[in-house]
């Protein structure tokens, strides 16, 4: 079902559509391909939306940069001095984020109004980034398809191919409140992650090239526990990169006996606590879970590529599935 949510500036109509399944009823926005909300049961039943939001189009528009529920790129995370060399060639991208480029730049996927057509159980964004969009090359043909599977699973799958050589690295940045959006900080739920390993960081969150094990740290998140706060890190995944997504982690809230499992093809994951939301939204109100290659891989040959050529085909998946206990 789709219907009106409003124009920009300029006109350009923005449309809502609505996905549900098995239980499972998730709103998509054709601007910035913003997943407004989640809706499902906790363990008695009762239903409550477990994503940060807006109900209207003016509310994204005026707070972008929590970047709720957006689809984010062309590169989710941070790109170190907003430049990246490629073939003999150093590119210089929009700095957003102090010298760096965060999340594709000042305009990126999550500011755009992608095209959305129908699919089997959910709808397929696509859109064509120019050659030279926020500075990154190459002509991007993309894609995001959202469906529900029959367990009420929400599957974000990405395809992008390009005519010159580029990079590509999107992610959803959801903001997830098991308790429900609006029911207070998220740092009492209880997070398992597949990830032995991590990115740490320097200046500006740029990381420094070192695989840190977490064993004995406070980023050990290999066995269950609360999260708490004060964290905005890449997560090395275990499994590396792989052909069909695989479970990596799970989020549990107590209170609610809503989980959430994470599953992806990506060899890292964001977990980000939310420290620093403002505006309609208290600082810890959700918990995000992106999952993403590592951050400034353009720079860092050692990392898990990045990279995309002419007659390459990027693929990506991402499952969120939904249960209670």
């Amino acid at each position: 079902m789709s219907e009106n949510f409003g124009r920009l500036s300029d006109g350009t109509p923005v449309h809502r559509w609505t996905l549900e399944r098995a239980g499972v009823r998730v709103r998509v926005l054709s601007y910035g391909g913003i997943v407004q909300s989640v809706e499902v049961p906790d363990r008695d039943g009762r239903t409550a939306d477990v994503v940060l939001g807006f109900p209207g189009l003016d509310g994204y528009l005026a707070h972008p940069e929590p970047f709720l529920g957006a689809l984010v790129g062309r590169y989710a995370n941070r790109i170190g001095g907003a430049r990246f060399p490629l073939d003999g060639r150093t590119y210089a991208l929009a700095p957003n984020d102090g010298p760096n480029s965060l999340h594709g730049g000042e305009r990126g996927f999550d500011k755009r109004v992608w095209e959305v057509t129908e699919v089997e159980h959910g709808v397929r964004l696509a859109r064509v980034s120019p050659h030279g969009e926020e500075g990154f090359p190459g002509r991007l043909e993309v894609s995001a398809t959202y469906t529900l599977d029959a367990s009420g699973a929400l599957r974000i799958a990405y395809q992008a191919v390009t005519n010159a050589p580029t990079v590509v690295n999107p992610t959803n940045h959801a903001y997830w409140n098991l308790g429900g959006a609006g029911s207070g900080a998220a740092g009492g739920h209880e997070l398992r992650l597949a990830a032995s390993r991590r990115t740490p960081v320097g200046a500006g969150l740029i990381p420094t090239g070192v695989l840190a094990e977490v064993a004995g740290t406070r980023f050990d998140f290999r066995h269950p526990r609360q999260v708490g706060s004060g964290y905005d890190d890449n997560f090395v995944l275990d499994k590396g990169v792989t052909p069909a997504a695989e479970e990596v982690a799970e989020l549990y809230d107590p209170a609610s006996g809503r989980v959430l499992t994470v599953s992806t093809t990506e060899p890292g994951l964001q977990l980000y606590t939310a420290d620093h939301l403002s505006g309609p939204f208290a600082p810890g109100a959700g918990i995000a879970l992106e999952t993403q290659h590592f951050p400034d891989s353009p720079n860092r040959p050692e990392f898990p590529s990045t990279e995309l050529r002419p007659g390459e085909v990027f693929r990506s998946e991402t499952v969120y599935g939904f249960s209670v206990r």
